[in-house]
């Protein structure tokens, strides 16, 4: 596999996970739900300032250092990934190995996109508005994520005090809610540690 194929690829990812994002961002209303589903599959809008998963970063003090750490990490992870790659290539790993780690590049640089760059193009999305380009909200890096994927698997209701991480705040187990960007990397990794460890294992 070249770095022709390897762009087009990740171009086709990058691009279906920022279409997405930005349709969601631009015609619904922070926590509004699209129910594909019925108590099974939703489209629920919501931000976090950039972890995986919906899951949300402390901010301390004047400064989101939480949030600068972790958008300094995520650039790092594809600067990594790059090299990486091009590694596999000259070693003519195997294209399944390839494609596994582009999916994590690609991932890792669809939400840096949301946290570099949509607090400066966006107007802020709100419970009550739905937010247009042309907007600010955010300075540079300090934007937050979209995540829209949302299975609630079942109604728990309420649950034993120590598994309270497995539930939401409605009551759902597995209430986590993400973006394509999060299921190319959680795809990406179940992959390659089923069907491309050996090689790794073997080269690595």
């Amino acid at each position: 596999m070249n770095w022709k194929k390897i762009s087009l690829l990740l171009l086709v990812l990058i691009v279906a996970d920022q279409a997405l994002k930005i349709w969601i961002k631009t015609h619904m209303a922070l926590d509004e739900a699209i129910i594909i589903c019925p108590d099974w599959f939703q489209l629920r809008f919501i931000e976090n300032n950039g972890a995986a998963f919906g899951m949300q970063i402390a901010k301390t003090g004047a400064v989101d250092w939480g949030k600068i750490a972790l958008s300094l990490f995520r650039v790092g992870l594809c600067g990594f990934m790059f090299w990486f790659i091009n590694r596999l290539i000259r070693m003519k790993a195997p294209t399944g190995a390839i494609v596994g780690l582009v999916l994590v590049l690609a991932g890792a640089i669809g939400n840096i996109l949301d946290s570099a760059f949509y607090g400066m193009i966006f107007s802020a999305s709100t419970p009550t508005t739905v937010a247009h380009l042309g907007g600010s909200y955010a300075p540079f890096m300090m934007g937050k994520v979209v995540d829209m994927f949302y299975f609630p698997l079942f109604h728990w209701g309420s649950c034993p005090e120590w598994l309270d991480f497995l539930v939401d705040s409605r009551g759902y187990f597995f209430g986590a809610i993400f973006n394509l960007a999060d299921a190319y990397i959680s795809v990406a990794a179940v992959y390659l540690l089923l069907f491309q460890f050996r090689f790794f294992d073997k080269n690595f």
